[in-house]
């Protein structure tokens, strides 16, 4: 769940409230959940999109597990990662800069 006070941009040397988590659907077959990459601004948003994915493709994963590519969500305050709004137009929109 999204904590009740104000979540700052991740991204060094940036203090402005964060408006998007990038995350990645992780599960092991059994447990499902948003594996965190970065919490940022709309003004990071480009770069923190791309070391996320730089990220992701590094990781490993064991049998029966499974890692989605990262994803936008719209940061919502006191909201739960099941109902975080996925943004897939912003997805696009940096994939096709990539």
């Amino acid at each position: 769940m999204t904590p009740p006070y104000e979540v700052r941009c991740t991204r060094s040397g940036c203090s402005r409230p964060a408006v998007y988590k990038i995350a990645a659907r992780w599960s092991d077959g059994t447990t499902e959940e948003l594996k965190t990459y970065a919490l940022c601004c709309a003004e990071c948003l480009p770069e923190a999109y791309r070391a996320s994915r730089t990220k992701q493709q590094a990781c490993r994963t064991a049998r029966g597990e499974t890692l989605e590519a990262p994803g936008i969500y719209l940061l919502i305050r006191g909201r739960r990662d099941r109902a975080l709004e996925r943004r897939p137009d912003l997805e696009a929109e940096l994939q096709a800069s990539l």
